[in-house]
């Protein structure tokens, strides 16, 4: 058995796992984030964290870590992540870090996406696809691209890909530009509007510019009352609120935009994965919202001639990167 791990932005979860029994019972505490502890700094935070992980593991054991950060895929250096200690961006070399504080155990580390994907991959929807692009859309966003024919998670010169949580966005409301920063401390990136986070302050400058209308829609009365952000959303959406309806249109515009690109430039992505906690929350409701989106402003002439080439592309998936920990573990322990 290995003891598997996800570092997220608002948790960490860690439970056993083997191929031949699966997950064990998952347990869950709150991440060490900026967020929930203002007033460390991001040095103190990671040394939070690293304790919480090497608590975790059984003396000698294998750990397989998916971690929420854009990280070197090749040597597990964390150069950021923002939901975790905001504009923080000097690298942390985690590795090394969780080797001095369990030198007992043999550490894994890669970032949450691909782990999420290694899952993906593994299952029977993906087999006999070319590409499998996967986009978590959560705390954070970001995205890989797998090539199945060689099992290939291309990287670039820092051993990155797909931080496109971090790439420029615009949107607006009522014509009028929003302008949000990011929790990496820099504005008009795609997670400042469409995490979950970015999609609650999104909501503030709705309810800022609609105020009559904000009080009187479902949204609004289900938020006065109390109710979470995501339950009060979906409730409102179920409920046919317009004012939350819009609310989602804006929130998704930026990674429809990040998605249309994707299948412009590399036809070869078969199958385009949406995952994360905001889209599991909203499942087919995210879903329907994006596609929307490409509807209005597809690809040229393949939208058109073709509509279902992007539509049966893209599905709501519950990749689990617990499980994508443990394959990679599997597979570096065997190398």
């Amino acid at each position: 058995m290995l003891t598997v791990l996800d570092i997220g932005g608002t948790h960490v979860r860690w439970t056993q796992w083997s191929p031949q029994h699966g997950l064990g019972e998952v347990s869950c505490v709150s991440s060490p984030s900026f967020s929930r502890h203002a007033r460390a700094s991001a040095g103190e935070l990671q040394a939070m964290l690293v304790r919480v992980m090497a608590d975790a593991v059984p003396p000698g054991g294998v750990a397989g870590v998916s971690f929420g950060a854009a990280l070197d895929h090749r040597t597990g250096t964390v150069y950021a992540s923002a939901p975790l200690w905001g504009a923080h961006s000097r690298p942390f070399d985690l590795r090394t870090a969780l080797r001095a504080a369990r030198p007992d155990v043999r550490w894994h580390v890669v970032n949450d996406v691909t782990a999420a994907l290694l899952h993906l991959a593994s299952t029977p929807v993906a087999q006999g696809l070319r590409k499998i692009q996967l986009a978590t859309i959560s705390t954070g966003i970001a995205c890989r691209t797998i090539d199945q024919r060689t099992g290939e998670i291309p990287v670039d010169g820092c051993g990155l890909q797909g931080e496109i949580g971090h790439l420029p966005a615009a949107v607006a409301i009522d014509g009028v530009p929003v302008e949000l920063l990011c929790a990496c401390g820099k504005p008009q990136h795609v997670a400042a509007f469409a995490s979950g986070p970015g999609m609650a302050r999104l909501g503030a400058v709705l309810r800022q510019r609609r105020g009559r209308d904000w009080d009187a829609s479902v949204l609004g009365a289900r938020l006065a009352g109390g109710e979470p952000f995501e339950a009060a959303l979906v409730d409102a959406l179920d409920a046919g609120d317009p004012l939350a309806g819009e609310l989602l249109d804006a929130a998704t515009k930026p990674v429809a935009d990040v998605v249309r690109t994707a299948l412009c430039l590399d036809p070869e992505i078969d199958l385009v994965a949406l995952t994360g906690g905001v889209v599991t929350g909203l499942g087919e409701r995210y879903r329907a919202a994006l596609l929307a989106h490409l509807v209005r402003e597809g690809l040229y002439l393949t939208s058109d001639r073709e509509p279902g080439w992007v539509r049966d592309r893209v599905v709501v998936s519950e990749a689990n990167g617990l499980v994508g920990a443990g394959l990679a573990a599997l597979a570096a322990e065997a190398a």
